[in-house]
């Protein structure tokens, strides 16, 4: 079922003069969909319901997402309310939809909330959602009784209140105290400052990394090209068909067109690497030595 349209006003507005059903034709409408994928009810009965999902989603406002997101997220979750429900169950749609509709809004809000992952697990969610209203009624009742909680305390009150463990709560507290910005932001007021970009380390290579890496390439490149002239022209044909090319050639092959074995190019192959590791090793013998 096609969501085009979720961002024009006028939405809210058709949806609150959608038809109101009662329980026999929900019913209806319910098992038409379910039993024969009938599109048309399940579009009376998603547009039906709209008006409780936009309700829901009005009630997340507070948490900055804007108001066409949240919406779009609350109609998700009702068309898989809708795909689910089971009409054999007795129970009304709108119940069986709320679930659907809050989970579906609140696993927004929570991956919306910050760029750093804020968490998806049952405890890290209701954390999210209830820890900030449970504080503040803690802290009013301890005023009433005239007490004063540290935070330690008023920490471990709302991990006993939500059921979560203590250090869940130490957790959101960091995260839900926190917000981003911008690396592009300036760090002072002045437009000419520093941003905070220019502040992290960079992991790059540095300049005379990248020199020293550039000479070291063109040394072992040289190395490579004396050892592979001190090796005959078949030598050097079977070494660079091995390992210089992008796809390898096969032993058999070699051997087709040069009228060898197999086992006979395998052999000529390990003679050519053995005279290139003993160059390799003279020469880098002889660098050792001039610069010792």
């Amino acid at each position: 079922m096609a969501l085009d349209g979720f961002a024009d006003q006028s939405f809210s507005r058709r949806a609150m003069r959608a038809e109101l059903l009662d329980a026999e034709t929900e019913l209806q409408l319910a098992y038409a969909w379910r039993d024969n994928r009938d599109e048309e009810a399940l579009h009376r009965l998603i547009t039906a319901y709209m008006r409780l999902a936009i309700s829901m989603a009005a009630k997340f406002k507070r948490y900055g997402a804007p108001m066409n997101d949240l919406i779009q997220e609350a109609s998700l979750g009702l068309m898989k309310a809708a795909d689910k429900f089971d009409p054999d169950r007795g129970v009304r749609f709108s119940t069986y939809a709320v679930w659907w509709i809050k989970a579906s809004i609140q696993d927004f809000v929570m991956r919306n909330w910050s760029m750093v992952r804020t968490g998806s697990t049952s405890s890290q969610k209701s954390l999210f959602f209830n820890m900030r209203r449970v504080q503040a009624r803690l802290e009013r009742e301890a005023a009433a009784a005239g007490e004063r909680l540290d935070k330690h305390q008023l920490r471990q009150m709302i991990a006993t209140e939500v059921g979560v463990p203590l250090h869940d709560v130490e957790m959101m507290e960091g995260r839900l105290a926190g917000s981003d910005f911008s690396l592009n932001a300036t760090q002072s007021t002045d437009d000419e400052g520093r941003e905070w970009i220019d502040t992290l380390e960079d992991d790059g290579a540095q300049a005379a990394e990248l020199v020293e890496h550039d000479k070291d390439i063109d040394t072992l490149r040289s190395w490579l090209v004396k050892a592979m002239s001190d090796l005959n022209a078949r030598e050097r044909f079977i070494v660079r068909e091995r390992k210089l090319r992008e796809e390898p050639r096969t032993l058999e092959s070699l051997g087709q067109e040069l009228g060898l074995s197999k086992e006979r190019v395998r052999q000529l192959e390990a003679a050519a690497f053995g005279k290139m590791r003993k160059n390799l090793e003279a020469q880098s013998k002889e660098v050792h030595e001039f610069f010792a």
